[in-house]
């Protein structure tokens, strides 16, 4: 399949290896959109628990609601907030609850199949940054710029402390964890 990019920036790697802070930073240097496709599985769990939608006997109704979401990414004083049918949902799709739902969630394949489309609907319409699990090999394999990230077994227990501390805070979509590495811009 072949994908028409304007311009995308696909950023993949392991858990903890800090492909959310790199992305975020990436779009802010370079003036564009930042898609969190984590934050998109979060909120198809979010809106399955509120329908009160059970993993493992609900798998069909779960990938029928996510076919019917409608998702965008807007900027809410100065941080990237994700509206799920004009709803903001940042806060919610961040609780623990949630967090621990999203995994199961993007094990059903109508869920990713449909997660998938949006996604590649999204990046056809405006320059994105898009970070999450196989972005760069399943979603988006023709992406002008692929990144995978990897941590080393001697700084994962940095960056692991620093998103662990910034998490749970009040503020935590614009706490910038001290990550064990730096973005630098050259040329």
């Amino acid at each position: 399949m072949s994908e028409r990019i304007g311009c995308m920036v696909a950023i993949d790697g392991p858990a903890g290896a800090g492909k959310s802070t790199v992305a975020r930073g990436v779009a802010e240097r370079a003036g564009l959109t930042y898609i969190d496709t984590g934050a998109m599985y979060r909120a198809v769990a979010y809106r399955a628990l509120c329908a009160g939608l059970q993993v493992g006997s609900d798998d069909d109704a779960i990938g029928a609601l996510a076919g019917e979401l409608q998702f965008e990414f807007r900027y809410v004083g100065g941080a990237g907030h994700l509206f799920v049918d004009g709803e903001d949902v940042e806060e919610p799709i961040r609780t623990p609850e949630v967090g621990n739902l999203s995994s199961p969630v993007s094990a059903i394949p109508a869920v990713r199949e449909h997660l998938v489309a949006a996604q590649r609907c999204m990046a056809q319409t405006r320059p994105v940054v898009m970070e999450g699990r196989d972005i760069g090999t399943v979603v988006f394999p023709n992406a002008l710029l692929k990144v995978f990230l990897t941590a080393s077994a001697r700084s994962w227990p940095t960056s692991a402390r620093a998103m662990s501390a910034t998490a749970h805070a009040p503020s935590h979509r614009c706490a910038r964890p001290r990550m064990p590495w730096r973005w630098t811009a050259t040329g």
